[in-house]
């Protein structure tokens, strides 16, 4: 094989290789997007190494960053109370006094 020829095919290797690359990125960006269910069971069937591979913290940013900024109004939402007993609305405790909402993990 001459010089030239192996010029050419490294090149469209190179060239598929980037085009599979941004393919597989897009994928990867996509699964971020979707509701936490689908997003879990897409990511089970990933493997490790693609951790290591992909800009994988900039597309979680990015993909997680939600729509919400300094100063705007908090999102109305509906949960159950810890007991079941009945249902709140985030807009009805909100008038009546300050709300305090605590994400975590207390075990």
């Amino acid at each position: 094989m001459t010089l030239t020829r192996f010029g050419k095919v490294a090149g469209t290797v190179a060239a598929g290789l980037i085009v599979l690359y941004g393919i597989l990125c897009a994928g990867l960006y996509t699964a971020m997007i979707q509701g936490p269910e689908r997003f879990g069971a897409i990511m089970t069937r990933v493997p490790d190494i693609a951790f290591l591979i992909f800009p994988f913290e900039s597309f979680w940013i990015s993909a997680r960053s939600g729509r919400l900024h300094a100063g705007d109004a908090a999102p109305n939402f509906e949960l159950s109370t810890v007991d079941r007993s009945r249902k709140i609305q985030l807009s009805s405790e909100w008038r009546a006094k300050p709300v305090v909402l605590i994400f975590g993990s207390y075990t």
